[in-house]
């Protein structure tokens, strides 16, 4: 069983930056992918980024250049480091774990994952 939470988000200008955290319960974090995704009112949750456990990293177009996903595994952590912000990223952001071999292995999908944290809200204001 593997528990994730995450912290971080809040409330910033368009142009600035947060960085998220997601912290995971478990001895075998480092055998896990993870990732990013989001969910904006009204619409479906989608794919931010995403880290093997041999730190490949992938990212949707729409943060590529902005976002930076990456991993401390001696902290079970997992980052997002979020820069030049827009109000387009405003979404609850959640973090995920997919074990070996579970689901599509596609990590850009939601069936790849298996854990799933509860949220941390991200506003951006113009």
């Amino acid at each position: 069983q593997v528990q994730l939470v995450e912290s971080g988000g809040g409330l910033v200008l368009a142009g600035g930056s947060l960085r998220l955290s997601c912290a995971a319960s478990g001895r075998t974090f480092s055998n896990y992918a993870m990732g990013w995704f989001r969910q904006a009112p009204g619409k479906e949750r989608e794919f931010v980024a995403s880290i093997s456990w041999s730190d490949i990293t992938y990212y949707a177009d729409s943060v590529k250049g902005r976002f930076t996903i990456s991993r401390d595994n001696a902290k079970n952590t997992v980052y997002l480091q979020m820069y030049s912000l827009k109000p387009e990223d405003t979404a609850v952001h959640y973090c995920a774990a997919a074990p070996p071999g579970y689901g599509s292995g596609d990590l850009s999908r939601r069936d790849a994952y298996y854990y799933w944290g509860q949220g941390t809200q991200v506003t951006v204001s113009s």
